[in-house]
């Protein structure tokens, strides 16, 4: 039931509660928590619940969703968290919505500051002298306002530090007595929606800019690695654009959806890398992942881009860079570096580039076409190597990542889907066909992660009629089981399809390696990594949260159809569906 606002605040949380609602947040997830009851009491009486509360049975989840449902959307989603120990629980979320630059505000009771207002004990040690310092190396910003009449100034500066890109998460405390204190002063909101206006993006230098268009129209074998620039949706049709016009092979991370993976140019292991005269790395913060041949037993990595090749770069750079993680890796030379937003540059570039281009004589003409025809058939021979190496394994028992990824496209490709995270170890990428900006907000990002993010998009995407899709590994969702409850209780349009191989296989993965180096028994590489003996019947549990459900499913023949009744049950009723497939380790 939805109550109607009173006419004007009467406690410390009325005011940050239409603080919250006033810069614009749709919902806020949360663990309830008695250091902001105040706040909550606040934001579903006197706010009337406008600002939806997604209730969580873990902060980690509550902080996950915000992070899904802020790369699917756009829009930055609010999270609260009970005081010192809420935080400490969400930390991780906070840490991953940090290093992949999503905005998240999220808010803290605390205190109460002043200490004659405490309850004995639980106060005391839930309290911490300056609370933010517990995230204060992984979020962009943090503050904890000491009088009522400097929240709104201080919660819509948090909200442009959050929003500012490169964007991340940002933390407010809240102290509780001054949620709980009556007011006796009106508190000035007028100028709220100009204290959190967000400032223009970062623009490029127009020279260094020209530069690059000059150095990247000049070159013979061009490369472009795409980064975070998905972000924008359109830089999806903008990179096309560019490619085709300049003739660029690309490779798109999947840190955020930047290209077409079916797009001729799209250059993902076909080999361009290695033969590129030009490398050039569009809002790319790790450089090395996507450039680097890894030998995970000795440890050590090979560059595979080619010696003399020229490296351009267009991003933030150092802007935002962090003094505590090591997540821009390492520092790779370059010849042009341009910093800027690259929502902003990369149509500016587009620009120079058709300039140059227009003045091509026949032979560079020629050359352009050459380049693209290669890699059109570079990408064309990948592919068919993709697929018949699916089809060799598509009646395994359990069931191959290939054969899963193949089987629920079958089903998915009727619907406008959305794809959460996992590619099943990148066969989605090299079968589905992400053909839209929005088919995939980006890749998953690791254990215990994964669930939560896709509750988010599965959020972000309610009502539109989109068939969500999370291709969910089982060691992730045995972190968080409880998040399916959240799915259930708010309706989302989630189709879940376990990518179940009963096992820590990464993990398992690298004992394997080290067995096979230090001529340990191969067979005991599977101690402590085996999720099994019992294994875990996901279908029961989803079921046990009122979520529909089917399986284990051990054959690829059954895969189809399972999934199809599964689909078809999220779209005809927007709520979420499980379906259980046993895979092979890999």
């Amino acid at each position: 039931m939805k109550y109607a606002p009173y006419d004007s605040p009467t406690w410390g949380s009325d005011v940050m509660a239409e603080v919250v609602r006033g810069l614009g947040y749709k919902y806020v997830s949360l663990n309830p928590g008695s250091s902001f009851r105040g706040l909550h009491d606040s934001l579903v009486n006197y706010c009337g619940n406008d600002v939806e509360m997604i209730e969580c049975p873990h902060e980690k989840i509550a902080v996950a969703l915000a992070h899904g449902y802020a790369k699917a959307s756009g829009e930055p989603m609010a999270v609260i968290l009970h005081d010192l120990v809420g935080l400490l629980h969400g930390t991780m979320g906070i840490y991953y919505a940090y290093i992949d630059r999503v905005p998240v505000m999220i808010m803290g009771g605390s205190g109460p500051f002043v200490q004659d207002h405490r309850r004995p004990n639980i106060d005391w040690i839930h309290s911490a002298n300056v609370q933010g310092e517990a995230v204060r190396a992984y979020t962009k910003w943090d503050h904890e306002p000491r009088s009522i009449n400097s929240v709104p100034s201080i919660m819509a500066r948090a909200h442009r530090v959050a929003v500012s890109e490169p964007a991340g998460p940002v933390y407010v405390a809240l102290d509780a007595g001054l949620q709980e204190s009556e007011l006796n002063h009106p508190v000035d909101l007028s100028e709220l929606d100009k204290l959190s206006k967000v400032p223009s993006a970062v623009g490029p230098d127009p020279a260094a800019l020209k530069t690059l268009a000059e150095r990247l129209c000049s070159a013979h074998r061009p490369v472009l690695i795409a980064g975070h620039a998905g972000r924008d949706p359109k830089a999806f049709d903008q990179l096309v654009e560019l490619a085709e016009l300049v003739g660029i092979g690309v490779i798109d991370t999947g840190i955020r959806l930047s290209f077409p993976n079916q797009h001729p140019l799209e250059s993902t292991d076909t080999g361009a890398l290695e033969k590129t005269d030009c490398l050039f790395f569009l809002d790319v913060k790790d450089m090395g992942k996507a450039t680097q041949k890894l030998d995970s037993i000795s440890r050590t990595v090979v560059s595979k881009i080619p010696k003399g090749a020229s490296i351009l770069d267009l991003g933030f750079n150092d802007l935002g860079l962090s003094s505590w993680s090591e997540d821009y890796a390492e520092l790779i030379p370059v010849e042009v570096q341009v910093t800027a937003d690259s929502s902003i540059a990369l149509p500016l570039l587009l620009e120079q580039c058709e300039a140059i281009v227009a003045l091509d004589d026949e032979q560079t003409r020629t050359r352009r076409q050459n380049y693209k025809a290669e890699l059109s058939e570079l990408h064309q021979n990948t592919w068919d190597q993709w697929h018949q190496k699916a089809e060799k394994s598509k009646n395994q028992s359990p069931v191959s990542t290939a054969t899963l990824a193949g089987e629920v496209w079958k089903v998915v490709k009727n619907y406008d889907w959305v794809l959460t995270a996992n590619t099943v170890a990148n066969w989605a990428k090299r079968i589905w066909d992400f053909d839209k900006p929005y088919r995939h907000p980006g890749i998953h990002l690791g254990t215990a992660t994964q669930i939560g993010i896709s509750l988010g998009v599965a959020l972000a995407h309610k009502g539109t009629g989109r068939l969500v899709v999370d291709l969910q590994p089982d060691g992730d969702l045995m972190f968080d089981a409880g998040a399916l409850w959240v799915g259930a209780k708010y309706e989302l349009p989630l189709l879940v399809v376990m990518f179940n191989n009963r096992a820590y296989y990464n993990d398992w993965e690298h004992q394997e390696r080290l067995a096979k180096q230090r001529g340990t028994p191969m067979d005991r590489a599977n101690i402590g990594m085996e999720i099994d003996g019992p294994a875990p019947d996901f279908a029961s549990l989803a079921r046990s949260f009122s979520w529909w459900a089917e399986g284990p499913i051990f054959e690829p023949d059954q895969i189809e159809k399972a999934v199809s009744r599964a689909a078809e049950y999220v779209t005809t009723t927007g709520k979420p569906a499980l379906v259980d497939v046993v895979c092979q380790p890999k």
